[in-house]
């Protein structure tokens, strides 16, 4: 129970604040450093093609997919790469109050078609880096993700920026993150250390899997390396992909 208040809270936190950008507050860091190490590691876990779409999601609610998908957008951007980050947790949005963005048009805005593209983009202060915030939230989200007019705005991206990544709502919860990933490059799966249950995490692949998604691999947060040295800052191969590394507690 005590746990459950614990993720209870930094979830609220997280719709009220946003995430913790450490990689703009503290680029020289050790964490900092681990996403970057990350957005190698995803750079070259695809051999076939290159990727340029990615979708970040977790087994279950607050466990930091949110924190990654941001924080690796930075990297990204920092990289000289056109990034864009598309909040597509449609229930629970965080992206507008990390990057202190206005979410009156959104992609839910964009996908009801009240509000045209040139709408929704919005520049942050992170050079390189754009972010579609979520828009007010619906009472259909999966219903419009998918729709069409998702594929149609991802293709679009696709001719204007390097990256997009899609911060996507947890795999077992609701079945937006399988609506995404069948419609991007790759989807990595953030798994926190002494959190995430081993069952919840098989199962997200799993759901991963029905729709014939591109398993990149996963990112291990809230981490100690003390607990597993082995992954301490790595890649390793597994049945989920790869594995990364982060010291990271925010939602």
């Amino acid at each position: 129970m005590q746990l459950f208040r614990k993720k209870r809270k930094l979830d609220n936190e997280s719709l009220k604040r946003g995430v913790g950008l450490v990689t703009v507050t503290d680029p020289s860091s050790t964490v900092s450093e681990q996403f970057r190490t990350i957005r190698t590691n995803i750079q070259f876990s695809s051999a076939e093609k290159k990727l340029q779409s990615i979708v970040i999601t977790s087994s279950d609610p607050s466990e930091g997919k949110s924190t990654v998908s941001s924080n690796l957008a930075v990297v990204w951007a920092k990289q000289k790469q056109k990034v864009v980050l598309v909040d597509a947790d449609l229930r629970r949005p965080t992206a507008h109050r990390t990057f202190n963005l206005l979410n009156a048009d959104g992609l839910s805005s964009y996908l009801t078609n009240n509000a045209v593209y040139d709408e929704i983009i919005q520049k942050t202060d992170i050079p390189n880096l754009s972010v579609i915030s979520s828009g007010p939230v619906p009472p259909n989200p999966a219903e419009l993700l998918n729709s069409h007019h998702i594929s149609t705005l991802l293709e679009r991206l696709a001719s204007e920026y390097d990256m997009i990544i899609v911060d996507a709502p947890p795999t077992n919860t609701v079945t937006d993150a399988q609506l995404l990933a069948s419609k991007v490059d790759g989807v990595v799966l953030v798994v926190p250390q002494g959190i995430a249950e081993k069952g919840s995490v098989t199962h997200a692949v799993e759901q991963l899997k029905t729709v014939h998604a591109k398993l990149l691999g996963t990112v291990m947060n809230r981490f100690k390396a003390d607990k597993a040295p082995g992954y301490y800052g790595g890649y390793y191969g597994g049945d989920y992909g790869g594995y990364y590394g982060v010291d990271d507690k925010d939602d």
